[in-house]
């Protein structure tokens, strides 16, 4: 008697692509019942992985002071409490820039999510390695670095023309190509043009004055682009996959990659390219500007918030936070950025590990509202209400349109996320950029290419 694929499925195997293989073996050879049932239990599947009855540990290092912050944070730990039921999960930790990020079960914003053993791509999310450098300028005028910065500095939709793209390094291109995620021709299309690129949102181009030296300072905060967007893209259909087959309760978006398979190595191996790569995007920026205003830096640092990081067989997933603990930056130079909004300054930290912050800080201020929220709540036309928020300041939009959801009424409290990093242990401030300006993208969209066509369109 022949078995088919209704035989196997009776028989209790999930289908899949070894039916013809199997069927083929078994009903080639004369094969008695146990000894097709011992070559069979090869492709059996694993028991489904079920959530955790009960969330993991996580330690909450924020609080609420009114209302508003109070929805917030029951919002966030709401969502943490969701997440942390993913079988994978250990501990976790909320910082106090903390906001709801989508349905409950998302990592929230200035969340740290530690999983075992496994990678959660929807945990980093597409903005992989948001991240943010400092170089030191000594005693150049801040208006001239800000106005060389400008003029090389790019912001908004898509990447750089073909004619003003930046030398793309060799050994990265190798790597890139050697890498099952990150070869495709989009992919490798995407890191050419967006090299030299900082995107919209709240990334920012942000010059001022160092607090201890009075030296200028340049910092940047951009993450990797289209690039990394990519791949998070791969990394979740490969995700998926997975959950299906091995935990299929698990909510699609905290989806993971076994550390341990063919694709967690492969995938791991492309985060650290495209660790490389955002680094480089920041790198190649600063260091044009200082040629342009020919001048040698003084210092340089660097660090991601948005990225994972591993310790062992543990994957630390931060959705906004900073990494203190030097076990996570094999190429630390330094101390670390947290940037706070356009009108207050960038914090230069350093900090411990403790088991509350699992060696962790804030990445800014956060919000309390959404974007639409904000821009409800405010009166007045924009470019009063920009006036009013940036006296003192030389504030740029790249695009040359304000985006109000960028202004420093959009964010929490920078104070009381100063006095929470100090109550909770999550760093000490040893120096501070004091703003002088900043570049944003603004509300690119307004006047996008596609946009003004359409216009054109209209009026003939």
């Amino acid at each position: 008697m022949k078995i088919t694929g209704k035989d196997l499925i009776e028989m209790g195997f999930k289908p899949g692509k070894w039916f013809p293989e199997a069927m083929e073996y078994v009903n080639s050879n004369e094969l008695t019942n146990l000894e097709i049932m011992e070559y069979l239990e090869q492709f059996r599947s694993a028991p489904e992985i079920p959530l955790l009855e009960a969330p993991a540990n996580f330690s909450i290092n924020i609080k609420a002071e009114n209302e508003l912050e109070e929805t917030n944070v029951n919002a966030v730990v709401n969502s943490m409490e969701v997440l942390m039921k993913t079988p994978t999960l250990v501990n976790g930790a909320v910082m106090p820039d903390a906001c709801p990020t989508g349905p409950a079960g998302n990592i929230p914003v200035g969340g740290v999510a530690v999983a075992k053993n496994a990678i959660h791509p929807g945990m980093h999310s597409a903005d992989i390695c948001c991240s943010v450098m400092l170089t030191d300028f000594g005693k150049a005028n801040p208006k001239d670095v800000l106005d060389a910065a400008h003029s090389i500095t790019h912001f908004g939709f898509g990447g750089r023309s073909r004619e003003n793209q930046f030398r793309f390094p060799s050994d990265l291109l190798e790597e890139i190509e050697n890498n099952r995620f990150l070869n495709g021709q989009k992919s490798v299309a995407a890191a050419r043009s967006h090299l030299g690129t900082q995107g919209d949102g709240n990334h920012f181009l942000f010059v001022g004055k160092s607090k201890k030296t009075g030296n200028t300072m340049l910092v940047t905060h951009h993450g990797s682009r289209g690039f990394g967007a990519g791949l998070y893209k791969e990394g979740m259909k490969v995700a998926e996959r997975f959950r299906k087959e091995l935990s299929p309760q698990t909510m699609k978006q905290n989806a993971w990659i076994p550390f341990e398979t063919e694709e967690g190595k492969a995938y791991w191996e492309a985060l650290q390219i495209i660790r490389k790569w955002t680094k480089k995007n920041h790198e190649v920026l600063h260091d044009a500007t200082l040629e342009k205003l020919g001048i040698e830096k003084e210092n340089r640092f660097w660090n991601e918030h948005n990225f994972v990081f591993k310790d062992g067989d543990l994957f630390y997933h931060a959705k906004g936070a900073t990494p203190l603990d030097p076990k996570f930056m094999p190429d630390i130079t330094g101390p670390r950025l947290i940037p706070l909004n356009m009108s207050e300054p960038v914090l230069i930290v350093e900090g411990k590990t403790t088991a509350a912050n699992l060696g962790f800080a804030p990445h800014g201020a956060g919000r309390n509202v959404s974007r639409t929220q904000h821009r409800k709540s405010k009166t007045g036309t924009f470019e009063e209400i920009f006036e009013e928020e940036t006296k003192g300041l030389d504030v740029r939009f790249f695009s040359n349109e304000i985006d109000i959801t960028e202004l420093p009424s959009a964010y929490k409290n920078a104070e009381t996320v100063r006095n929470q990093m100090e109550e909770f242990g999550l760093g000490e401030v040893i120096d501070e950029v004091m703003p002088y300006g900043c570049i944003m993208a603004g509300d690119w969209q307004k006047n996008a290419p596609w946009k003004r066509r359409k216009r054109n369109r209209n009026r003939k």
